[in-house]
């Protein structure tokens, strides 16, 4: 998982860098915790245990980060947000959230 979320972010700034000289504009949008199936998928089913994955937080939805990509899409063409870190109030980083 970290090798690919490294491989990504060579490949964006890589992209950003090679594309400078046109119209395309290269972002990322990198979400911390969001409620998806995911967990479920994760757990085999296991919706009980899916379910604790988010217990004692607010975790972001999904269109919070759809929210954030349109932001992104329709900034004026002169403008490129080279990337967004969205996470809940609840996360400071992926290892540190705060349970209530």
């Amino acid at each position: 998982y970290c090798a690919t979320k490294h491989a990504v972010d060579a490949i964006t700034k890589g992209m950003q860098i090679d594309l400078v000289d046109t119209a395309v504009r290269v972002s990322t949008v990198d979400p911390g915790m969001v409620e998806t199936e995911f967990s479920e998928v994760r757990f085999r089913g296991d919706k009980k245990r899916a379910k604790t994955v988010y217990q004692g937080l607010r975790p972001l939805k999904g269109d919070d980060i759809a929210d954030a990509v349109l932001w992104v899409a329709t900034r004026p063409p002169h403008v490129n947000v080279h990337q967004v870190l969205i996470m809940p109030t609840d996360q400071a980083s992926a290892t540190i959230v705060n349970r209530k």
